[in-house]
């Protein structure tokens, strides 16, 4: 997860200091003991889940990724678990496209030839389910500003691409709106392909200026659309004349894969939705990511069941597929509820990472209080039962952001409460959050992220505890709870949190 630094330092002080003052929240006094849970839920018994999908990974081609006969194998490894524990699983098939580049190359011709080297600092990318194309064109640069604050609308608009001539290609900025919209307006335009280079905001640390990847989130045919850095965008616009070489060789295939979800008993109408994501990059086993997240929900239900408590509410645990494509399954379970059914799902509760080797204990800003991005009504209060919960064991955190990387977006966006733990990915860990949880400083929180690495000597399991403990009492607490947890206005909210990301790839 991509992290604003200059946010983070602030907000890792705020919350410290924050969770010493909390009352605890009134859905936290309901008379839940999750004790014996917790005790339950043991890492001893998850590193047995790990090793089992290891042993999955190792035996299909080193990966679990969705559609591939290692996603199969592990899904009937959680199935039969569940079953064993007397659980009925069903699986909820789902369609999508999968996007693979094959190759790509960026030039620049004239003035003074340039060859961009693929995902290098100063190079390029091509976006996720951009066209194929061989293009060599004059470039024009599309309403972009370079100077003060940089704010931009490059190509959110038709009106940008006034006097715009056929058969180029289009220099855009990242800026307000979605690389789909501008890639679609440039389209419309004439344009034989795009090059969107990133914003340059004021801060040359802020993430705004490094080379980027992005998603157009759906396919487009025929238009090769990448993307690059600031400097490199900066470079490009302030050229006279500038005549490129673009070209993108990719495939779209049509897939399906799917979800397994495996209910309690309890209200359906006050449904309590526990979520990680099963499958991993075909890159590797994905045992962190999200291994840790999957065996830790299997052993929560396996538990529950196993300690003879009738949930007040239905706990639906749900292992998504074909997260790492996209959020493809839980986007496509959250599109599938109508207005009513939204209003059934009292929270959405999401693991993804939870045992990081460089760990930090981050809890989603549910109330938008660090970021400013706000869940719908009742996220600040699932925050608050895992702040108010570590806080218990005397264990810092640090807030993390909603900002689209995984499968809580469909759910905020459709006006379902979330939260949730992460332990951190590919961001750098800080002085001062070394200082507070351990660890090593200006190294990344997991160095194997989607990496062949990812094995289960990947996973720290003395933090894989403390977060299986909070996702035992976030379950139980939230299954046992009679009050409400959207507030007043259930299901408000919908549409109403911005996004950035879909997964891994930046949206706008």
């Amino acid at each position: 997860m991509k992290q604003r630094r200059n946010i983070r330092r602030a907000a890792i002080a705020a919350s410290i200091g924050l969770a010493a003052t909390l009352a605890p929240p009134a859905l936290a006094d309901n008379g839940t003991n999750t004790a014996s849970l917790r005790a339950a839920v043991s890492a001893t018994n998850i590193m047995k889940h790990l090793a089992a999908l290891q042993a999955v990974a190792d035996a299909n081609a080193g990966t679990r990724a969705a559609s591939t006969p290692g996603y199969e194998a592990s899904a009937q490894y959680v199935e039969g678990k569940l079953r064993a524990a007397g659980y009925t699983p069903v699986r909820q098939t789902f369609p999508y496209d999968r996007y693979d580049t094959v190759s790509a190359s960026m030039g620049r011709l004239s003035p003074s030839p340039r060859s961009y080297a693929y995902d290098a600092p100063d190079g390029f990318l091509d976006m996720a389910y951009s066209g194929s194309g061989n293009v060599t064109a004059p470039l024009t640069a599309v309403d972009i500003n370079l100077a003060g604050d940089r704010a931009s609308t490059s190509g959110c608009e038709a009106a940008d691409f006034g006097g715009f001539t056929a058969g180029n290609i289009a220099l855009i900025q990242r800026g307000t709106c979605t690389f789909r919209i501008k890639a679609d307006n440039a389209a419309a335009a004439g344009a034989a392909g795009v090059i969107i280079f990133n914003q340059g905001n004021v801060d040359p640390g802020d993430e705004r200026f490094a080379l980027f990847g992005g998603t157009l989130d759906a396919p487009q045919a025929g238009l090769p659309v990448v993307s690059t850095s600031f400097a490199t965008g900066a470079e490009l616009a302030g050229l006279s004349n500038v005549s490129m070489h673009l070209s993108v060789n990719a495939t779209v295939t049509a897939l399906t894969s799917f979800n397994i979800l495996a209910d309690t008993g309890g209200r359906a109408d006050r449904t309590v939705l526990v979520g990680a994501h099963l499958d991993s990059v075909p890159e590797g086993p994905g045992i962190n990511d999200n291994g840790t997240g999957t065996a830790s929900i299997l052993e929560t239900a396996i538990q529950l069941k196993a300690s003879g408590q009738t949930p007040v509410n239905r706990v639906r645990f749900a292992f998504w597929g074909g997260e790492e494509p996209g959020l493809i399954g839980s986007d496509y379970y959250a599109s599938q509820l109508t207005a009513s059914q939204v209003k059934t799902h009292a929270v959405n509760l999401n693991f993804d990472m939870v045992g990081s080797p460089n760990f930090v204990r981050y809890v989603y800003d549910g109330d938008g209080s660090s970021f400013g991005t706000k869940g719908p009504n009742g996220s600040g209060l699932v925050e608050k039962v895992f702040v108010d919960y570590f806080k218990s064991q005397n264990l810092p955190t640090a807030p993390t952001e909603f900002d689209g990387r995984s499968d809580y977006s469909g759910f905020i966006t459709n006006g379902i409460p979330a939260g949730g733990l992460f332990t951190g990915a590919e961001g750098i860990k800080t002085a001062q959050e070394a200082a507070v949880f351990g660890g090593t400083a200006n190294v990344a929180h997991d160095a194997c992220y989607h990496q062949a690495c990812d094995t289960i000597g990947n996973v720290n399991t003395t933090v894989l505890e403390q977060m299986a403990d909070a996702i035992a009492h976030s379950t139980l607490t939230f299954a046992m709870t009679t009050s409400a947890i959207n507030g007043t206005s259930k299901g408000n909210g919908a549409g109403a949190v911005d996004l950035q990301f879909k997964g891994s790839k930046l949206l706008k």
